[in-house]
């Protein structure tokens, strides 16, 4: 209560207060920290969901982190008391029904005791009880209990509970004789909603159970063995993605990473995070293609790495004698590793015969939060005598993720008289971007403020996990190949025989990690190394020029239609062009909003783009690239003309299509010079009558734009002809996003036409 009165003083965002940012002031980059989210594929990021109107109760556990996730979550109670605020609010809210959110962890130790209070005062709530078969929020500890699904809904019953229901990722899971209590009916995951809205509707105090285990959870079992890990794979064709982010809404995860393409910002997924979960297919967009089979080309890689070759001794020995503590600060992200840096570190120094320490700090790591890793390595045995590294005393910045290396909890350990830093240069999802497609990632700034905290010249930025990938195929990887470099930089003040044996000790990915620590120490001693390229990703190009970016995007028209469509972009772009030279010598900033404005309407993604894109040769070749073995792939889409609609939202549902899709992929691309022509029978629908008519527009909008444009309205026409960026998505989600365009093209055409010249003042 205290941090949200504070934060609505300050004018502050909770989140951003509750992750530690500062507000406002020299370290407002900071402020990109990664709130508490829940982790991929977590099944309490499906289970809090409620129903459009509905309102949810929180209590302790991880469904608390569902109040920063505009869920219409409220409050949250003590161990055992979720619920019992609903018994005296009840008789005076003109809310008539409330969810309650509670793990199963909590209903064993005493959560049942609130479900008893709630039946016996007589009032109308669902209680959800999330089995998810670990302490998820702590670090995963087995519950302190043995009810199964079936005996909660046994005991449930027994105590009154009027109407119990259960959903399940996979309701197959149950045998055939499952003792459930009477009419306890099973649903798969998919049909939540409706489960919930008939809930809403009963009298009295139900239930639903909603049964999937953790996702953190199954990530672990999965790495060591202990669950099948299944052969399937969610992959994006970047060329189809709008980068509309409804995939992000629909899963909440962090897995899904933005992509920067020479077409915009894209989405990709991070395979080396992505705990399978696959509720981003849900989201309304028909870029996502599943890999079925096979396995993936890391595997391989990882098997068996590069070798560096031969590798010189450090550059140099720390800096000053360990008479005192060598103080070592390692910063990233829950589930990335970066707790076993500082295990493989504290392994190493005791088989030195240095003293260690190692302190983490992990908050809400489990669910993606920030992770802060202090090491104090000493040459005297009895030192050191505090774990904590003192503000401006860290010798090393290991920095695995920079949002969290430029926290403001990160940066006061820094000091400009001793700290070093080697940070990881590539741009991390924060939970932000889930919500805001356009997310700034303040990278350049996060980075200048960790430059500016350490010692003049002793701060190496290096894209680890675009490296890692690369080389191994695993991005996790990364966090070792930060400690070669910081090692050969003399930064680390330990032997690399002894990190090397405490990798074998740790017994995980040993011979990945040992090579990645390896070409790490070989990226510091060898520029070339440095220098080589990462992952392969497409970069955008920073500074494009503008006829490149004309002639490479009329290159795409041609592909996507013929001469003529790509001529006529080229002659919109040559008008705007020659207006802006005429009016605003020397800029080129509208011609450039009118290329990528024009283009993303020319372009729009009907049936017949979307079959072109998926059938390109070049699109199953990066499959190629990522994947070998016997795999197949299924294209989740939702053909207007055949896609059943969902009773309860009114929204085309998408499915599965098998390899045998891609001939009528390339018998659709095609037949793509049918369209808009009256044999187009894919033109006929309102949202391709929509796209069409967007076109129209914004010819004539750029009519009104180049006849009436001056310099005191320049910057309204950049805004008007940049609106169609804006325009991202299928179906529904497009439907909303043009209606929130035009709202900002009234406006912005009321300033252009309105705009007064600016008149100096009288001498």
């Amino acid at each position: 209560l205290g941090q949200r009165l504070a934060a609505r003083a300050t004018g502050e965002s909770l989140s951003n207060r509750l992750a530690g940012a500062a507000p406002g002031g020299a370290d407002s980059a900071s402020k990109v920290l990664r709130t508490p989210y829940f982790c991929s594929g977590c099944p309490h990021n499906t289970s809090t969901r409620v129903p459009e109107g509905s309102r949810a109760l929180s209590g302790i556990g991880c469904h608390f982190m569902a109040q920063f996730m505009g869920r219409n979550t409220d409050t949250y109670s003590q161990m055992g008391g979720e619920g019992v605020p609903w018994i005296g609010q009840a008789p005076f809210s003109d809310e008539k029904h409330v969810f309650v959110n509670i793990g199963d962890g909590t209903y064993f130790h005493s959560g049942l005791l609130a479900i008893r209070a709630a039946v016996a005062a007589g009032v109308n709530a669902t209680y959800k009880i999330l089995y998810n078969d670990a302490v998820a929020m702590t670090g995963g500890q087995p519950v302190d209990g043995s009810l199964s699904v079936a005996q909660i809904t046994r005991q449930l019953h027994g105590e009154g509970v009027r109407r119990i229901v259960v959903v399940a990722d996979d309701p197959g899971k149950y045998p055939v004789g499952t003792d459930f209590a009477p009419g306890v009916p099973i649903h798969p995951r998919e049909e939540l909603d409706s489960v919930q809205r008939a809930l809403r509707d009963a009298e009295g105090v139900t239930a639903l159970i909603y049964d999937q285990v953790c996702a953190t959870e199954k990530r672990r079992r999965r790495k060591r063995g202990r669950m099948a890990d299944p052969a399937r794979w969610a992959v994006i064709n970047d060329l189809v993605c709008e980068g509309c982010g409804d995939c992000s809404t629909a899963s909440n995860c962090v897995s899904i990473e933005p992509l920067e393409t020479p077409f915009g910002r894209k989405r990709q997924i991070d395979l080396s995070t992505c705990n399978k979960d696959f509720s981003c297919l849900d989201g309304f967009c028909p870029s996502f293609v599943t890999v079925e089979g096979g396995a993936r080309r890391a595997g391989a890689r990882a098997a068996a790495p590069p070798d560096p070759g031969p590798l010189p001794g450090p550059d140099a020995p720390p800096g000053r004698a360990l008479a005192a503590p060598w103080d070592i600060l390692v910063t990233g992200i829950g589930g990335t590793g970066v707790v076993t840096i500082g295990a493989v570190l504290g392994t190493a120094a005791h088989m030195d015969g240095k003293a260690c320490t190692v302190l983490d700090t992990v908050g809400a790591a489990q669910k993606g939060g920030a992770v802060l890793s202090q090491i104090r390595i000493g040459g005297d045995p009895d030192r050191p005598r505090a774990l904590a590294v003192g503000r401006g005393r860290a010798d090393l910045l290991l920095g695995c993720d920079a949002v969290v290396a430029a926290s403001r909890d990160s940066l006061r350990r820094l000091g400009r008289e001793r700290s070093a830093a080697v940070v990881n240069a590539h741009d991390t999802p924060v939970a932000a971007f889930i919500g805001d497609p356009d997310f700034d990632f303040a990278g350049d700034a996060n980075r200048a403020l960790i430059a500016r905290a350490a010692a003049p010249g002793k701060t190496d930025f290096i894209d680890a996990a675009a490296r890692a990938v690369s080389l191994f195929g695993d991005a996790i990887a990364g966090n070792m190949l930060l400690l070669g470099f910081a090692w050969q930089k003399g930064l680390v003040p330990v032997t690399a025989a002894a990190i090397e044996r405490a990798i074998e000790l740790n017994g995980a990915a040993v011979a990945m990690n040992r090579a990645a620590f390896r070409q790490g120490r070989r990226m510091a001693s060898d520029p070339a190394a440095r220098a080589a390229p990462g992952a392969g990703a497409r970069e955008r190009p920073a500074d494009e020029d503008l006829d490149r970016l004309v002639e490479r995007r009329a290159a795409f028209l041609k592909d996507y239609a013929n001469d003529a469509w790509a001529d006529r972009y080229r002659a919109l772009v040559a008008r705007v062009r020659a207006a802006e030279r005429a009016h605003m010598p020397g800029s080129e900033r509208l011609a450039r909003a009118a290329a990528r404005g024009a283009f993303k309407l020319m372009s729009y993604k009907d049936e017949y783009e979307v079959a072109r894109l998926h059938a390109d040769p070049a699109f199953r070749a990066s499959i190629a690239e990522r994947f070998t073995g016997r795999y197949r792939l299924a294209f989740h889409l939702a053909p207007p003309l055949f896609a059943r609609r969902d009773p309860e939202t009114g929204r085309l549902k998408k499915r599965a299509y098998g390899p045998w899709v891609l001939p009528v992929f390339r018998a659709l691309a095609a037949l793509r010079g049918l369209r808009g022509t009256p044999f187009d029978i894919f033109g006929y629908t309102r949202e391709r009558r929509a796209e069409r008519a967007l076109i129209a527009d914004y010819d004539a909008l750029i009519d009104e734009i180049v006849a009436g444009l001056a310099p005191h309205n320049h910057a309204a026409a950049c805004e008007l002809a940049g609106l169609p960026e804006r325009i991202r998505g299928f179906g529904h989600v497009k439907e909303r996003a043009i209606a929130e365009a035009k709202a900002i093209e009234t406006t912005r055409l009321a300033e252009f036409r309105g705009a007064e010249p600016v008149r100096e003042a009288a001498e």
